[in-house]
């Protein structure tokens, strides 16, 4: 026999094999996907029977929003209050739930921080549902594959939500969109989403492709042709999946024209999308008086937003330092009166840290005794700091919206924001013809429009901080909750009472 004919009879011989094991390998993969739809079954018919019973002791619907950081100071979190508020005095019927990580507050203390912060009331109490492995979604457990991992996290801290208390109605007010197919799918809840920020952006995807240094995106990364290659697939991939997990939604809203365009490139869910700005309490500035302040001894230069990296605190202290160069080079008298005041909430250690870190570049520049650095502080001395400043100051590239930014127009500051995202898009634009702030998107050009707006004169700026608070009537909490309830209503809809 040749050696094509021994081949050829061991070719037939390995198909025989191959097919002989075929069946036993579909009837294996059939076995396997019927146990996993049985439990699937199992775990949904566990939790809709645990909804039954929570349903039958309160004898009314329930409404759950998922916010774990729901104690910190930030824009997410007076959307979260406007957003319980609304919802409260529509619907007096329905109980409302919020699922926290904050586990060293009480429910009280976290509703007095509120109030006290944002100026904002609920007219009866709420349930919170404490969460023990907030940890999960913590950043600093993934210092690589960071939004991989936070996302996986949030599955594991969607679980456990799901399994202390199963709602009717679960709105993820975070952004932790793969908690949304665990709630709809094994909960059989209606579940909708408020997005303050896509996790991942068509505009990520371009600085890995285009190799540029960012918070997201470290030196030996960009500096790697390879590592940017693979960063590009991972990226590609997660938008994937990311894309999948939101599309669950039954109801998605967003807070801006540019997360729009984003999310209805990843999300595909046109029908089911629409813009609600965010709540911004222009009316407690109002009262801010709105006058020439060409006898200021002092020029203040305010900037409030919680200290995370991306809002680039590091860019304000480098461009305020290179105004006081300029100013002291040129000897322009009045104007050397200057000094800069970060305004911002910590939402944890990490954020603490960085604080101490900005304050040593402030050190390292010697401009500590021009910086000032202000924590958690109550709602009336925010007010006091903004009335007392002349310039509002915003450095976040790609920010999803900018209430810090709305609210300094409201106090009637003249505004220089990033020149990207909502303030680009959406805030710091015309109105009415007239000029509303500025726009700068590096360091020389933050210190230049700095030194313009101080070489204006109060006439001239006056007219600009007068267009900007009549520009943002539109960003009000009464707006919110106009739009937030129309939004809401075909899903609220869907509660039997």
């Amino acid at each position: 026999m040749s050696g094509h004919d021994q081949l050829v009879i061991c070719l037939c011989e390995l198909t025989r094999l191959l097919w002989k094991l075929l069946l036993p390998l579909v009837f294996l993969c059939v076995l396997l996907i019927a146990v996993l739809v049985l439990l699937v079954l199992a775990v949904r018919f566990w939790l809709q029977s645990k909804r039954n019973a929570q349903r039958a002791r309160d004898g009314r619907p329930t409404v759950a929003f998922f916010h774990p950081y729901c104690n910190a100071g930030g824009g997410g979190e007076r959307v979260l209050w406007c957003a319980i508020r609304a919802l409260q005095n529509r619907y007096p019927d329905i109980n409302f739930v919020v699922y926290t990580g904050d586990l060293g507050v009480t429910g009280q203390q976290i509703l007095d921080g509120a109030r006290r912060r944002f100026n904002i009331m609920l007219s009866r109490p709420i349930q919170f549902v404490y969460l023990r492995h907030r940890l999960l979604v913590e950043p600093g457990l993934f210092p690589h594959f960071t939004l991989l991992g936070q996302s996986v996290g949030s599955i594991f801290l969607g679980w456990e939500a799901l399994t202390e208390f199963v709602p009717d109605l679960y709105i993820d007010s975070m952004g932790y969109a793969f908690t949304l197919p665990l709630f709809r799918y094994l909960g059989g809840c209606s579940v909708g989403s408020y997005v303050h920020y896509p996790t991942i952006s068509t505009d990520m995807l371009s600085v890995v492709r285009e190799r540029n240094p960012r918070f997201n995106n470290p030196d030996y990364v960009s500096n790697s042709l390879f590592l940017s290659a693979f960063k590009v697939v991972y990226y590609c991939i997660f938008a994937l999946l990311y894309g999948m997990a939101g599309s669950c939604s039954d109801l998605i809203m967003v807070n801006s024209s540019w997360t729009l365009d984003h999310i209805l490139s990843l999300w595909r869910a046109p029908n089911r999308t629409s813009v609600v700005f965010p709540p911004c309490d222009v009316s407690a500035f109002l009262d801010v008086p709105l006058e020439e302040d060409g006898d200021r001894k002092c020029h203040s230069i305010v900037s409030v937003g919680q200290f995370r990296p991306e809002k680039d605190h590091r860019l304000q202290i480098r461009a305020f330092k290179k105004v006081l160069d300029r100013t002291r080079r040129e000897g322009t008298g009045g104007r050397e009166a200057l000094k800069l005041v970060l305004i911002g909430g910590c939402r944890n250690h990490e954020d603490e840290d960085r604080v101490l870190m900005l304050k040593g570049l402030c050190q390292e520049l010697g401009v500590a005794d021009r910086v000032e650095f202000k924590l958690n502080i109550p709602f009336e001395e925010l007010k006091r700091e903004m009335g007392e400043a002349t310039i509002g100051l915003h450095t976040m590239w790609n920010e999803h919206f900018g209430i810090g930014v709305v609210e300094c127009m409201a106090a009637g500051k003249v505004i220089l924001a990033h020149k990207s995202g909502g303030p680009k898009l959406d805030i710091v634009v015309p109105f009415e013809g007239g000029q509303t702030g500025f726009l700068a998107d590096e360091e020389d050009g933050y210190a230049e429009a700095i030194e313009r707006i101080l070489a204006l004169s109060p006439a001239s700026r006056l007219q600009i901080r007068r267009n900007a608070r009549q520009s943002v009537s539109r960003f009000s909490d009464q707006e919110f909750e106009a739009c937030f309830l129309a939004a809401m209503e075909p899903l609220m809809g869907t509660l039997e009472r």
